[in-house]
């Protein structure tokens, strides 16, 4: 069936037993009832390799957890994903060197490191002299100094223009709104906006090519999210996402994204593998 060849369909978060409630597992639910053009009637005689090598994707790659996760989630439908990762003047900058050992591990069909001047995100604890909350010091409902600002409007817009060249249609991105620091760029509002704009601001949005923003995250919490990757075989190891690393790339432990994590491996159930500054393991 052509749905089976493309990886047509949705993730869906289900229940894993009955005798294990608050356990879950993430499946690929293929769609089923899709009609056939006869331009897709005549693909459908393509060998299951060749069709998926023809579906391109835009993935965004930070080299923490979540964006690991979606990687593996693409591969998964069948996507050949052009991956990249930012350098825009973060104290993290760890992250990138292990977005690449990421893309590697997962099959990325390419990885790419896209420079962008640190002037224009200047005034976040993560670019800047700004100290970095610890021990969920963020300041209540209010947006925390970790904030960068615009972030994932410039980097979704650069996403959209390498999709135009590239050819390809879906973009994907880690964004989650449980689990999360409360920036407001995290947020399904802002991502379907987002989307409208780039399909009224691009010849191919246009021109009837409309891109897709992915959000296989958006409402899961981070156990799931690592229960999913786990499944799908997601070296967690290889991730980064302290917001505050020592100078050998060990996490905090205290930050925001610290606690998330290891919040997650433990109600995750699975052993947390992060390197921590002062506990005697390597990152």
């Amino acid at each position: 069936m052509l749905n089976s060849l493309n990886g047509v369909g949705s993730w869906q978060v289900v229940q894993k037993s009955a005798t294990q409630p608050s356990f879950f597992r993430l499946v690929f639910v293929p769609e089923t009832n899709i009609m056939l053009t006869e331009s897709s009637k005549r693909t459908a005689s393509v060998s299951p390799m060749d069709q998926i090598d023809q579906r391109k994707s835009v993935l965004l790659l930070s080299g923490g957890l979540d964006s690991a996760t979606v990687l593996a989630m693409a591969v998964r439908e069948g996507f050949a994903c052009h991956c990249v990762s930012f350098d825009y003047g973060q104290r993290h900058r760890f992250e990138i060197a292990a977005a690449a050992r990421v893309a590697d591990s997962l099959g990325a069909a390419s990885h790419r490191v896209a420079q962008l001047d640190p002037a224009a995100f200047a005034g976040s604890a993560l670019t800047g002299d700004i100290a970095v909350p610890k021990g969920g010091g963020g300041g209540g409902n209010a947006i925390p100094v970790t904030y960068v600002p615009a972030r994932n409007l410039i980097f979704l817009s650069y996403a959209v223009g390498l999709a135009e060249v590239l050819g390809a249609r879906d973009i994907f991105i880690g964004v989650n709104q449980l689990d999360y620091s409360g920036y407001p760029d995290c947020r399904a509002e802002f991502i379907a906006a987002f989307e409208r704009a780039a399909n009224l601001a691009t010849k191919a949005g246009v021109e009837g090519s409309p891109c897709r923003i992915r959000t296989p995250l958006i409402d899961m919490t981070k156990a799931q999210i690592i229960r999913a990757g786990t499944d799908l075989g997601v070296e967690y190891a290889l991730t980064r996402s302290c917001y505050d690393p020592d100078q050998d790339g060990l996490a905090c432990g205290g930050c925001e994204a610290c606690m998330l994590r290891r919040a997650g491996f433990e109600q995750a159930g699975v052993a947390d593998p992060t390197g921590y500054a002062g506990a005697g393991c390597k990152a």
